[in-house]
């Protein structure tokens, strides 16, 4: 995990100590990071094939697995064809065999829970995307996901359909308790909806879901509370953060550190087990200072960070910092399923390939990585 792609044999990683993290006792500070893989049935159910795939990680050794993005309702909030789905029983149960083969490989696996919002491209119950304000996303529609051309102009969404997307967040939450997952994480990253209302240039609203800071994280404190409240104790909430988003990586909190430590406190407050800061590694600054480091003092509450973490100088510097708790590995994971037992061996690491991000419905990946 060194630049040269590998650790010295016998040199203890901090990534590979047991730690107790949001309630849950995980093997390791390794976390599969949440990657959209646009291979779910038509329907939105999981599939054997994306078992197969998560599998291998909690295989390889990661102690904590993240899912990919998992609409919540069937009004607006899938995101892409294909996305996996989390609305009824049928959707919930066919993540079944997804949790079972983590547990039974020692992995604990959390379900990410996803609004796409205005960044829609696929959504078999509607042929029109919904945000905070009817403005047109920046960019165009990513091909990878099965998109093209510019995005159209979304929706204002009303009161009454703010209120659907919260309560379709808290069901999907009880579904995935229900099917045997060990916590949930709700999606407020990388210019999705909860992040869409954040986002002062998305979120031109009058009422009291615009405005100022405050008003613009009404949404997200909304929906972190009624999960935390519809789930009950003892079942982890997590939230993801991010500055950038799919379509401006460039984008930075207005108010800097101020402006990122009243967010954090207020999602700690509605009832947050953990604060996940994706994209952080685009900030890593050489003995400086990090917004996961900053929202681990503000709130006290444990951090995952993401970016370049496969990295091992990186990977180090952010535990020993400690800037954060647990480490989210995104390409790197998929280039190496079973990093964590290379880092414990000392082994070098793969390239990362990125014919790798085909969606696992071309099955090749799937299959090796269930052969990994």
């Amino acid at each position: 995990m060194s630049g040269a792609g590998s650790v010295p044999v016998g040199d203890a990683h901090p990534a590979l100590a047991a730690c107790r993290f949001a309630g849950l006792d995980l093997r390791n500070r390794f976390a599969l990071a949440p990657m959209t893989r646009v291979s779910a049935t038509e329907d939105g159910r999981a599939t054997d094939e994306m078992a197969g795939y998560y599998a291998a990680f909690a295989e390889g050794g990661f102690g904590l697995l993240i899912t990919e993005g998992t609409y919540t309702d069937r009004a607006f909030s899938q995101g892409y064809l294909h996305q996996p789905g989390i609305t009824d029983e049928a959707q919930a149960d066919a993540w079944r065999p997804v949790v079972e083969r983590a547990h039974a490989a020692g992995a604990r696996v959390v379900l990410q829970l996803m609004h796409a919002g205005a960044l829609a491209q696929g959504n078999r119950f509607r042929d029109r995307a919904a945000g905070p304000s009817a403005v047109r996303p920046m960019g165009e529609q990513l091909a990878k996901y099965r998109g093209g051309g510019p995005w159209p102009v979304p929706l204002e969404m009303t009161r009454e359909q703010i209120a659907e997307a919260v309560e379709g967040f808290a069901a999907a939450a009880v579904r995935a308790r229900a099917v045997g997952f060990d916590g949930v994480e709700v999606h407020g990253a990388n210019g999705y909806l909860l992040d869409q209302f954040l986002t002062p240039y998305t979120n031109l609203r009058t009422d009291a879901y615009g405005g100022d800071a405050e008003g613009r994280s009404r949404l997200v404190r909304e929906v972190t509370a009624e999960v935390r409240s519809a789930v009950g104790p003892g079942f982890p909430v997590g939230v993801r953060l991010s500055q950038g988003k799919i379509n401006n990586f460039s984008w930075r909190w207005q108010g800097g550190d101020a402006e990122a430590g009243a967010l954090f406190t207020a999602v700690a407050s509605a009832g947050a087990n953990y604060l996940h800061l994706a994209g952080s590694g685009r900030d890593w600054l050489p003995h400086g200072p990090t917004l996961p480091a900053l929202a681990r003092k503000v709130t006290g509450l444990p951090v995952i960070a993401n970016g370049g973490l496969h990295e091992d100088a990186v990977a180090r510097y952010v535990l020993d910092g400690p800037h954060a708790d647990v480490l989210a590995i995104g390409t790197g994971a998929l280039a190496n399923p079973d990093l964590p037992r290379r880092v414990a061996e000392g082994a070098a690491l793969a390239p990362f390939d990125p014919q790798v991000l085909e969606p696992l419905a071309t099955l090749a990946n799937a299959r090796a990585y269930s052969n990994a």
